[in-house]
């Protein structure tokens, strides 16, 4: 085949120390696409379902896509799939920067890695190459001095280094593995199962051009798409402010996640916004590879002529988790504790949520200072915060209960497991689901746990009756505090995400801004590619890779009763200072109907039907699967 694709896998036994190039099937690209689709297709047929996620039978697949190393805007993700140590279900995460486009530069569409290393190594791959280095100096670093000390032994600044930090060493199961610093592929410990085999590390460095199938037309459409970013309503807010423009959009709404979810407002939310962060602290914009949006950040903190802080980020996600989350009023000491995350290698998400878990408990005096070390864990308390994050990365004293998580951390502590905000083991994002049904609903069946990235359904947020009437059969679908129509739209919001993790370019245009249709999709994966897929065709491995997806959670005993949210979101009405949200409630079981009779599952079980999967061309990989199902529903 011709085109962007590289055609080779790079798969490496660590257990043997020795590494092979295999080709790329045809029929993988033709019916999996790329980078996600790659992964979970090979995962779901080579890895058993019994795999200890520790163990060295678990494999971890690093896949990325066809659009990866291209001018096309954005083409720089990568993702990371495993069995999840967190959740003990699928596990897969994915992160942007540089290191993705390296490694095609180096040759490969694929790695995966097998076994454990005898000793502590780090793979350095370059141009069709793999070599096992010794990492026993580096075991014991956290992010930036790794990817420092890489990048001087290797003698070459323009190496791309993916690595772990001591969290994942010491077994901390929800540890990312960090790209370009902070660019982290940090949900369901990806980092931990990377650090289970011994891998410190992966260092890329790449001269191999991409050559695509028709350059003319390619070089044409990308064109054509950047002068539709540029003019784009949301361009200048991206710049201006990426991703920390939620803080005050949410809390706007009424559904900032406050203290724990407890309310949807923040009375400190012009201490520690977006806004406020850009104009006090944000020296300059950053974008990933072939960019044109920069949406990250460059910030630094001085005091007293002194520089204490100087790093990339933060993401909504982590400026959410140590403020409002917390009751934190300090922006400063915010982004000390995220810089402190990704220095150390932990998911935000999940760490903030462990914490402000254990503050909730604690205002409501189910624990004591002297079941957490003798912290005072009242909210906003940051000195607390700072010792909590070190803690669980150590995993030392209280820290060692939080790093298996917050779920096992209320069943160790006995106390409060209705309070940790998860579905399935894996921590929810810090918009609170009341006030978003259709987010909710994404949250609820999201294919690796309680995460908002599977579906993104912003068209909620449009307020086109229109629109919502044409494409989702009722005018509610377009408001994000009606129920009604949400299914179909998290159907379609899925599938536009699991392609737009194959091409693995940002979901801020392909899925937000909404830049690509699957047609134009269609012409540009031609020209990039030659291969010829209709605009229905690529809508199918979309839908192709949610069902496999559902199938593998279904191989784990997954099925309607396992797609729910907590209490607190279905049976507590946000309260009155949630302005705009208050009193609302998710409303889960009739988005639940909709949602599988709109995917041809099973109203009852939330399985696949046999129909579906034959449709899909599928049937044959979950047969097995299928038939275990039949014995759960009797």
């Amino acid at each position: 085949m011709k085109g962007s694709y590289r055609n080779k896998v790079l798969d490496v036994d660590l257990t043997s120390g020795t590494a092979k190039v295999e080709p790329l099937s045809e029929i993988l690209i033709e019916t999996f696409l790329g980078g996600r689709g790659f992964n979970v297709r090979r995962f779901f047929e080579e890895v058993p379902r019994d795999v200890d996620p520790l163990g060295p039978e678990n494999a971890l697949y690093i896949g990325i896509g066809p659009l990866e190393g291209t001018s096309f805007p954005g083409s720089c993700r990568v993702n990371f799939t495993a069995r999840s140590p967190q959740t003990g279900l699928l596990g897969d995460s994915n992160a942007g920067g540089f290191f993705g486009p390296e490694l095609k530069y180096a040759g490969f569409d694929q790695v995966v890695l097998r076994g454990r290393a005898s000793k502590p190594v780090y793979l350095f791959i370059h141009d069709e190459a793999c070599e096992f280095r010794d990492a026993s100096n580096l075991w014991g670093k956290d992010i930036p001095d790794t990817q420092k000390a890489i990048i001087e032994e290797l003698g070459d600044s323009r190496v791309q280094v993916a690595a772990v930090g001591p969290a994942a060493e010491r077994g901390v199961k929800f540890a990312g593995i960090f790209c370009n610093l902070v660019r982290a592929a940090a949900r369901t410990g990806m980092g931990t199962v990377l650090a289970s085999k011994n891998v410190k590390a992966i260092a890329v460095r790449g001269t191999m051009p991409v050559e695509v199938a028709l350059p003319d037309m390619f070089d044409d459409l990308v064109v054509e798409i950047k002068r539709e970013i540029l003019v784009h309503p949301q361009y200048k807010g991206r710049v201006y402010l990426g991703t920390t423009a939620l803080m005050s959009s949410l809390n706007q709404l009424g559904c900032l996640c406050t203290r724990h979810y407890r309310t949807g407002r923040f009375e400190a939310i012009h201490q520690v916004s977006g806004e406020r962060l850009a104009d006090t602290l944000k020296i300059k914009g950053k974008a990933c590879f072939s960019c044109i949006i920069p949406c990250s950040r460059y910030v630094r903190i001085d005091e007293k002529g002194k520089t204490i802080l100087a790093s990339e980020g933060p993401e909504f996600e982590g400026l959410a988790a140590f403020t409002s989350k917390v009751g934190n009023p300090d922006l400063k000491e915010g982004l000390i504790a995220v810089d402190m995350c990704n220095r150390l290698g932990m998911d935000v998400i999940t760490t903030s949520e462990a914490i402000a878990f254990l503050m909730e408990l604690y205002e409501r005096g189910e624990i004591s200072s002297s079941d957490a070390d003798g912290l005072d864990l009242s909210f906003g308390n940051m000195q607390a915060v700072y010792a909590l994050i070190e803690k669980i990365a150590r995993r030392e004293g209280i820290g060692d209960l939080l790093g298996d998580g917050a779920v096992e951390a209320a069943r160790k502590l006995d106390v409060g497991e209705e309070l940790v905000m998860h579905v399935k083991g894996l921590e929810i994002f810090k918009a609170d689901p009341r006030g978003l049904k259709g987010y909710a609903l994404g949250l609820a069946v999201a294919s690796r746990g309680g995460d908002h990235l599977r579906s993104e359904p912003s068209f909620e947020f449009s307020e086109d009756a229109e629109a919502a009437r044409k494409l989702y059969g009722t005018e509610d679908a377009a408001f994000r505090l009606r129920y009604k129509g949400k299914g179909r739209v998290v159907k379609d919001y899925e599938e536009r995400c699991a392609i737009s993790d194959c091409l693995n370019a940002c979901k801020n245009t392909l899925v937000n801004m909404e830049i690509l249709s699957y047609d134009r999709m269609s012409t540009l994966l031609h020209a990039a590619t030659g291969i010829k897929l209709d605009q229905e065709e690529i809508r199918l491995i979309g839908e192709r890779i949610v069902n496999l997806e559902r199938m593998y959670l279904v191989s784990h005993g997954v099925t309607r009763a396992d797609d729910t949210l907590p209490k607190r979101f279905t049976e507590e009405p946000l309260p009155e200072e949630s302005g705009p949200s208050a009193g609302s409630v998710v409303e889960l079981d009739p988005m639940l109907d909709e949602y599988y009779e709109s995917r041809g599952w099973d109203i009852n079980s939330g399985i696949p039907k046999e129909s579906t999967l034959k449709r899909l061309g599928i049937l044959h990989l979950v047969n097995g699967v299928l038939d275990e199902s039949l014995v759960l529903r009797r």
